[in-house]
């Protein structure tokens, strides 16, 4: 396999696995609170799945716009 291929394989599999911590994890929590958008308020969600969504979505986002996807010269 490619590089490319093996590095957005891992970086999704690593997220996705993360994701699933985080809702395994998150069940039992009462500490509840609304995210403030600009038009509407969201639905009562946990504080820690916030921040955890947040941190996956950037890890996400941080290891995809990082790929190089023009081809090396030689």
């Amino acid at each position: 396999m490619p590089y490319l291929v093996k590095k957005i394989f891992f970086v999704i599999t690593f997220n996705s696995c993360l994701l699933i911590v985080l809702v395994t994890g998150i069940q039992n929590s009462n500490h509840r609170s609304k995210v403030d958008l600009l038009i509407n308020k969201t639905v009562s969600l946990p504080i820690g799945f916030i921040t955890g969504t947040s941190f996956i979505t950037g890890s996400l986002f941080g290891n995809l716009l990082t790929l190089n996807f023009y081809k090396k010269k030689e």
